[in-house]
């Protein structure tokens, strides 16, 4: 396996791993999440591709086949008034193809990234994971994160 920066001709497998994150999340979600859908457009890739702040990265199996990915943001905190000056590799979504894991992809693409993060001087990574993701939730667990805040609702 080889995980490297995502390029143009990766769109359309993202594409298609997208829909699969998006079908969890609808399934789970159906009153926030519009079933058949995805988080963002081809022409949204392009820009997030074309950016240093949002770096891709695509985990490959010896025949080159796109299996999974982690879409990350770099982000910086600096000369605020209440926050410590901070860079931060914040995992905007990580997937792992539905057919193949269980395989360490997802634990090779998070170690990617915590190795980037080290080499852009972050602080920490930090994500965002949706409760009703429980195989989500006990992955990250497994990798050593833990919760740094948590986000309620009362849906009225």
């Amino acid at each position: 396996m080889n995980i490297r920066k995502a390029e143009e001709k990766d769109i359309p497998r993202l594409i298609d791993l997208l829909y699969q994150v998006h079908r969890v999340h609808a399934e789970g979600r159906p009153d926030i999440f519009r079933l058949g859908n995805k988080k963002y457009t081809e022409d949204e890739l392009r820009v997030l591709l074309a950016s240093e702040k949002t770096p891709i990265y695509v985990a490959e199996d010896t025949d080159e086949y796109v299996c999974g990915y982690a879409f990350c943001v770099y982000q910086e905190v600096k000369d605020d008034i209440s926050l410590m000056d901070m860079k931060t590799l914040y995992i905007d979504d990580l997937c792992v193809d539905e057919c193949v894991r269980g395989k360490h992809i997802g634990s090779a693409l998070y170690e990617h990234v915590l190795a980037e993060a080290r080499r852009m001087g972050c602080y920490h990574v930090t994500l965002n994971v949706w409760c009703l993701n429980e195989s989500a939730m006990r992955f990250y667990e497994k990798c050593g994160l833990s919760p740094l805040k948590i986000t309620m609702e009362k849906i009225l």
